[in-house]
């Protein structure tokens, strides 16, 4: 399936936000010891220190061999500046495959460049869908799925949804949840010294989505929300970059009480916030596999997911947009009726090994 024209051995890996650090993580980390070279390109998309540098120190990536420097924008500007710089390093680089991650626009841009110049790409994370096209991620998802050669599916479900959209099963390899590999890896050198001022019981928050922080009287719902669940117990809420700027615009919960407010975490230490939460409010897709994993309560504020293994199997529980059950759920949580749940199937930490034994046997 590669060209013979391109570098046989070379393998590009594009990146862009910080969920893509992590299951790149484990891929570089499998291929390392194998006679691949691999480059890294950063898009820049997650362009803060705290969502970017300190995550490639953590967790042992090296420097990126390239970075497109796009910033933010909108999901267009942002696609198409990915789209306009990428190209000019897969002309040059010529590499035998690109490998994405995930479902952020650099995702879909780097899928669709490679398309055109007949460059073989590698989704990791393929096939997950939440069937709600209002989610600019369900449409990079779908897309980039199309666009690939080879399909690495987290999950049973995933293999089931790219059979319905026409997908050849050649293409398509269950091996398992990437994200969970670093999880592994790492959790041994998560100690409680660098977090030792954590209250004893603690929810901890993530909020990122448009539908939940762009709409700024939702957002104020939600943080209305949060501040009446602090009377029960501390609310400890790393926020995101584009949070930050939305409840900056609110002003009066700017500077509340009683939420405890900290920037984006690193790595390590968001790892030990949430296996000593007593439960994890988001609305972000990875940390809901990650607290299936942990065995960590979940509450994820959204009308679906993108990944409901996490629901039949794990410890996760959709709660949407309702307010009222949110509470309730933490309520219930807090005096110990909470859900347990199991380990999906592959989630083992071998997942990077078994796309690296894959791309050995297309012969790369």
């Amino acid at each position: 399936m590669f060209d013979s024209k391109a570098n046989s051995s070379h393998v590009l890996h594009v990146v862009g936000a910080r969920p893509n650090f992590v299951k790149l993580a484990a891929v570089f980390t499998a291929l390392k010891d194998r006679t691949i070279r691999q480059s890294i390109v950063h898009t820049g998309q997650h362009y803060d220190d705290d969502m970017s540098r300190i995550f490639f120190n953590q967790l042992g990536i090296p420097d990126p061999d390239f970075n497109l420097d796009v910033g933010s924008g909108s999901q267009a500007q942002q696609t198409s500046a990915i789209v306009s710089r990428f190209e000019r390093v897969v002309i040059d680089a010529r590499p035998a495959l690109v490998m994405v991650y995930g479902d952020v626009n650099s995702t879909l841009a780097a899928a669709l460049v490679c398309s055109k110049l007949l460059i073989p790409v590698a989704h990791v994370e393929a096939g997950l869908r939440s069937f709600d096209r209002t989610m600019p991620e369900e449409i990079n998802r779908v897309l980039t799925d199309q666009m690939s050669s080879l399909l690495f599916t987290p999950s049973i479900d995933a293999n089931r949804h790219l059979t319905k959209e026409g997908i050849p099963k050649a293409k398509v390899f269950l091996v398992g949840n990437v994200m969970i590999d670093t999880l592994k890896r790492l959790l041994p050198y998560v100690t409680a010294d660098s977090t030792a001022e954590l209250p004893e019981k603690y929810v901890l928050v993530t909020l990122h989505r448009p539908s939940n922080v762009d709409d700024t009287a939702r957002l104020r719902q939600w943080l209305d929300t949060l501040e009446e669940l602090s009377a029960l117990l501390p609310v400890i809420f790393p926020v995101h970059p584009r949070t930050r700027q939305k409840i900056l615009e609110l002003g009066a919960h700017a500077h509340s009480a009683t939420l405890q407010f900290c920037g984006p975490q690193p790595y390590l230490r968001f790892l030990w916030m949430e296996k000593n939460a007593l439960c994890v409010i988001t609305d972000s897709g990875g940390i809901q596999e990650e607290t299936t994993f942990l065995g960590t309560p979940c509450l994820t504020v959204r009308d679906n997911t993108e990944r409901p293994i996490t629901i039949e199997m794990g410890t996760n529980v959709l709660v949407g947009l309702d307010r009222k059950r949110l509470k309730t759920e933490v309520e219930q949580i807090f005096i110990g009726f909470r859900k347990k749940g199991t380990i999906p199937p592959l989630w083992d930490g071998c997942a990077a090994e078994r796309i690296a034994s894959i791309l050995s046997s297309q012969g790369l």
